[in-house]
């Protein structure tokens, strides 16, 4: 019996004829992820200056390395320019609303970047796989996506897809991981497993979703991330290919050499604050 891989695509002879995969060494994964991030600081400041509007959607299977990319993307960005929208379970009067309503408050204003950490296309996979939508609601979705990007584009905002696709061994690996880890466990959850055990309906919706989502004005770049250092850098390096963005001029700061000496001020008695305990002192030891 054949593992599944990649979306469907068998690994019979996919083990036995792939060569070894190079892995970048990590002191040039380092050096290059940091030159990544010097560039989307400088991108930030292009937007703030220009007031470019820039949505980034990433997508694709559990545990394929989204979050991972999104924190190493916005890592030194500024919180106010550069906002992730991880959405949870609509509530019940979301549920009343237009499908894309939520998403929309979300959108970014002049200057802003916003990455959706899932989107609306929550109701191409996950709604469609287990249920939670009608499929009258689903095909509805089909055919009002693209025009709903294209009235996003036409409105300025530069818009991005991104797929992230893992095998299913790697996803499997990477869920046992997670299971006795203690910062991890979180990120494990009943709704992740079902991405294994349903491994196949996944697929067909993937599939089915980029037949009628993947656009010329709105295409859709999927991402290989069985190599998660590797899929960071693909996925910022083709990011920021996308954009026409420079470096603008910034104002000249000049600090004094010295703190500047205090004229008439003098500092409470430090009896009177409530300061926290030196814990890390208990570190140090003897």
């Amino acid at each position: 019996m054949s593992i599944a891989t990649k979306d469907g695509e068998s690994a019979k002879a996919h083990t036995k004829k792939s060569p070894p995969v190079r892995k970048v060494p990590d002191a040039v994964y380092r050096a290059e992820l940091f030159r990544l991030q010097t560039e989307f600081v400088t991108l930030q400041e292009w937007v703030r200056h220009t007031g470019a509007r820039v949505v980034v959607i990433f997508e694709g299977r559990d545990g394929a390395g989204k979050g991972g990319t999104i924190k190493r993307i916005t890592e030194y960005l500024n919180p106010r320019a550069v906002r992730i929208a991880a959405l949870p379970a609509p509530t019940e009067r979301e549920r009343g609303q237009w499908y894309y309503q939520r998403y929309i408050a979300h959108l970014p204003a002049k200057g802003e970047i916003v990455l959706f950490d899932r989107s609306w296309y929550n109701r191409a996979g996950v709604e469609k796989v287990m249920g939670f939508c009608t499929p009258q609601e689903y095909v509805l979705f089909l055919r009002q996506t693209p025009i709903f990007e294209q009235l996003l584009i036409d409105e300025g905002i530069l818009l991005r897809k991104y797929w992230f696709s893992v095998s299913e061994a790697e996803q499997l690996r990477r869920f046992r991981a997670r299971l006795n880890d203690p910062v991890r466990q979180w990120k494990l959850s009943t709704m992740d497993l079902q991405s294994v055990y349903r491994w196949e309906e996944y697929s067909r919706a993937k599939d089915e979703m980029m037949v009628h989502t993947d656009t010329s004005f709105s295409p859709w770049y999927v991402v290989e991330s069985d190599i998660k250092k590797h899929a960071r850098l693909n996925m910022m390096a083709h990011l920021l290919s996308t954009i026409d963005y420079h470096d603008v001029e910034r104002p000249k700061i000049k600090l004094p050499k010295l703190p500047l000496p205090a004229v008439s001020y003098q500092r409470p008695p430090r009896d009177l604050a409530t300061y926290v305990d030196d814990y890390a002192a208990t570190l140090i030891g003897d």
